[in-house]
């Protein structure tokens, strides 16, 4: 999965939204991740979501003949045509504190000691508690209509469903039994056998995971955004849950600030983050504005498309080059054993992959330092594969047609090698 994430209150009106669909194609991407687009509760945040089945109205284009749900499902078929498939969010852990479900269904919700229907919260570093005061929490596990809010929430996928969504970011989905998750991904996949699930899971741990992705999803976000391509922490993750989902990498979302901002205008850091994101899982994942450097951070109640920035900055040849190299080689397509190899320069990372699905090898040689060279030496590239074949270059930039033995190379600020060969059948 090559994923564009279209942020749809930058993007502004469903009618307006066929140049993001264009760029994306162009750029080689083949989904479309939308945020929340039913109707908010009174904070306006995206994921306070007031009615589900109905459609977010600053969204809706006025101007159109089209009903709401028509102006989607035309989007959709745009993106169809263009081999784009949408997949949208799925936030059914909790929802806006003033919607009438908590009137029409207060058995649905979590309650506080005094009564009161519970808001999501969560802890953070040092001990610090953050409650989100917009939001209610629906209570999954000890409601006492489990199926009442089952059956509830799976009209909510249908009707998405019916729109024209091919797959689900489903929000905090650890923090919904698996046991839901599994008979919900059953019952929809028997409708729609297509469908996609992927777990977005940040801020649970490695063994919530794992649990998580057992329930059926077909994919779980990762946390590789975040590695220093040193600590052990990514690869021990990694091997605990591939077997379970393959995973997706993202340099940068709409929770995080923007890469070009945190990096100060770093060119080199982008592509290093955006090349490894989308080599070392099975799917990668960028919100739109990531290609023209955008700084402004992402807003889920106060983005505007005025928020739109003009720069002199522009990824989008280097990201559809890259989206083409994990296209065209399986290798950087699935979550494999991976290992990092130890090498002298501490400033380099070698990593080794090895497909089980076919007898593809991939090696990445990135340079750790966005802001300095490294330089790379080895006697022979073919020690570190297993295949004791030729190893052929297919970087995005520069690619060598010839790698010599001994192999010397000066690596540029962040740059990054993607490496292949094929194990003897």
């Amino acid at each position: 999965m090559r994923i564009y994430n279209l942020f749809p209150l930058l993007a502004g009106k469903f009618t307006d939204w066929s140049v993001h669909l264009n760029r994306a194609h162009e750029m080689g991407f083949d989904w479309i991740f939308v945020n929340p687009i039913q109707k908010t509760g009174r904070s306006g945040s995206l994921y306070s979501i007031a009615d589900y089945f109905q459609l977010n109205p600053s969204l809706v284009d006025p101007k159109s003949k089209k009903s709401p749900e028509e102006q989607v499902k035309e989007t959709a078929a745009v993106a169809e045509k263009k081999g784009l498939h949408l997949m949208v969010d799925l936030v059914i852990n909790h929802c806006a504190e003033d919607s009438n479900i908590t009137r029409e269904h207060p058995e649905w919700f979590a309650h506080e000691h005094d009564g009161s229907i519970a808001h999501p919260f969560c802890m953070e570093d040092g001990g610090h508690k953050v409650v989100w005061h917009d939001l209610a929490r629906f209570d999954h596990q000890h409601t006492s209509d489990p199926n009442g809010l089952y059956e509830y929430c799976r009209r909510i996928v249908q009707y998405l469903v019916g729109l024209g969504f091919k797959g689900f970011r489903c929000d905090a989905a650890y923090q919904i039994p698996g046991y839901f998750w599994s008979r919900l991904i059953d019952d929809i996949k028997k409708e729609t056998p297509d469908v996609v699930f992927a777990a977005e899971t940040l801020g649970c741990t490695a063994d919530q995971t794992k649990s998580t992705a057992q329930a059926g999803f077909d994919y779980v976000f990762n946390s590789s955004k975040w590695w220093d391509f040193g600590s052990p922490w990514l690869l021990e993750q990694y091997h605990l849950v591939r077997e379970s989902a393959p995973s997706i990498s993202f340099p940068e979302s709409h929770d995080t600030q923007r890469l070009f901002q945190e990096t100060n205008g770093n060119w080199d850091a982008m592509k290093q983050r955006y090349m490894f994101s989308a080599l070392f899982s099975s799917g990668v994942m960028m919100p739109m504005g990531f290609e023209f450097g955008f700084r402004k951070p992402l807003h889920v109640v106060e983005t505007r498309p005025e928020d739109w920035e003009e720069t002199d900055v522009d990824f989008r040849d280097f990201i559809r080059k890259v989206n083409a190299l994990k296209a065209e080689h399986s290798i950087f397509q699935e979550d494999c054993p991976t290992t990092v190899i130890g090498y002298d320069n501490p400033g380099i990372l070698l990593m080794w992959k090895a497909s089980t699905k076919s007898s593809g090898e991939g090696l990445i040689i990135l340079n750790k330092d966005p802001w300095n060279r490294q330089h790379f030496y080895v006697d022979n590239l073919k020690q570190y594969v297993q295949a004791g074949q030729p190893l052929s270059d297919v970087s995005p930039e520069d690619p060598m047609e010839f790698l010599p033995e001994p192999f010397s190379y000066e690596l540029r600020p962040g740059e990054c090698r993607a490496l292949v060969t094929e194990r003897a059948s």
